[in-house]
């Protein structure tokens, strides 16, 4: 995998995200709210894999009081499989489907005085992103024509640098700690994740100091990130997210981007 310029982290400080308002109706997900008081962004669901107008709204009251990032969590139509089944759309679908998510996020974000940061792919959408590159740069294309300053939030490596110069967006890179990660610093999802909080800490502690992340052949791969995803419906992920509360600071990507540059 090809190294990338990072600016120098200069914080023990990084973004911790996870989704919210992945419900439908009276199908919510309760374990959301607590993971509130350790993040430091968070990705509404804007009601085409999952996420209803009603949702949206509680989401949007929760995290208006907090130091939160609000960003949108965009996903193929398709509640049944929430949002989990490929879809073979054309360069225009992908547009209108990304657009239409994201106009009913900022429409209630400006209405409740909040601005959408950051948008981030759901389920098979996401992975289809981390795998093609012209898959990627439509949803690129896409959000920035959504806005002009939206990051774009993808999994971390060669075809979300490529996308970032070539369609002149502001991404921010993302891993996951509970992720298996082969040898070009790419996340397995075909195999079970890592339950042991103790292997995932010392991973955080490595990314951390050199951006360096532990790989399925035991050995170490260079990977640039900006925030680290948690999973809402994962008991293991939220003790994970805890502690790693500890050991860095979870500040959104605008702020630590900010302040590596010398802006705050």
């Amino acid at each position: 995998m090809q190294n990338f310029v990072e600016p120098k982290r200069t914080l023990q400080a990084v973004d911790f995200n996870c989704n919210i308002a992945q419900g439908w109706g009276v199908f919510k997900n309760s374990n959301e709210s607590k993971y509130l008081d350790y993040v430091s962004s968070v990705n509404i669901a804007c009601g085409l894999h999952t996420g209803d107008p009603i949702g949206i709204k509680e989401a949007l009251d929760a995290v208006k009081d907090r130091n939160i990032a609000v960003g949108a969590h965009i996903g193929f139509p398709d509640i049944a499989g929430f949002g989990n089944r490929p879809m073979n759309l054309t360069e225009e679908e992908i547009e209108a489907v990304v657009l239409y998510q994201l106009g009913a996020l900022i429409t209630f974000a400006q209405a409740n005085g909040l601005k959408v940061e950051h948008v981030r792919p759901h389920g098979a959408m996401y992975k289809m992103a981390a795998e093609s590159f012209e898959f990627s740069l439509s949803l690129a294309k896409a959000i920035k024509k959504a806005g002009e300053w939206l990051i774009y939030v993808g999994a971390a490596g060669e075809i979300l640098e490529r996308v970032k110069e070539e369609a002149n967006i502001t991404v921010a890179r993302e891993l996951n700690l509970m992720l298996p990660y082969d040898a070009e610093g790419k996340a397995i999802y075909d195999r079970n994740e890592i339950t042991n909080i103790e292997f995932c800490l010392k991973r955080l502690e490595k990314l951390l100091k050199n951006s360096d992340i532990k790989t399925i052949e035991s050995t170490y791969v260079h990977v640039p990130f900006d925030t680290i995803h948690f999973s809402t419906i994962s008991n293991t992920s939220f003790e994970l997210l805890k502690q790693a509360n500890q050991i860095a600071k979870p500040n959104p990507v605008n702020y630590n981007n900010a302040y590596n540059f010398g802006w705050v």
